[in-house]
């Protein structure tokens, strides 16, 4: 297994992964990303990055970091396939987005998940993510949980 990245978000493997991502959010909240389909550009450098995790060549997780201000990135797009949860791929993915946000100069990450997302609540809570009101488009979302972490 390994991270590889920063992948392009229109190539072929990620288009993949975040398809099955938001395919999955709607059979949970009917819903799936209400947020901006920005384009790719988001998570290119200086603003933003996209990693991927492959597992003999197959990506089996994705995720990234954008601009959120002056000071902050936003966890974007987060998303381990079903088959290869319970394995650590998410701790891992977060903590070299983490890095890669340092690195992009950010001193906090912001994220936005659903409350019926029980496992990627408890990863965040458990990497040291704090919750904080909801933004944006997520603030009068009944089933948006927020979430904070300085850097």
């Amino acid at each position: 297994m390994s991270v590889s990245g920063p992948e392009s978000f229109d190539s072929p493997d990620v288009a993949a992964l975040t398809r099955a991502q938001q395919e999955e959010l709607r059979s949970l909240d009917g819903e799936g990303d209400i947020g901006p389909t920005r384009e790719a550009a988001m998570f290119e450098p200086p603003d933003g990055v996209f990693l991927v995790v492959r597992e003999d060549g197959r990506a089996i997780a994705c995720g990234g970091v954008a601009r959120f201000d002056e000071t902050r990135g936003e966890l974007k797009r987060m998303y381990v396939v079903p088959e290869a949860r319970g394995r650590g791929l998410g701790r891992r993915l977060l903590e070299e987005l983490e890095a890669h946000a340092r690195a992009l100069g950010y001193t906090a990450l912001v994220l936005e998940t659903g409350e019926q997302q029980g496992e990627a609540l408890g990863l965040y809570r458990s990497s040291g993510y704090e919750p904080i009101p909801c933004y944006g488009i997520y603030a009068t979302r009944a089933i948006s949980r927020c979430f904070e972490k300085a850097l």
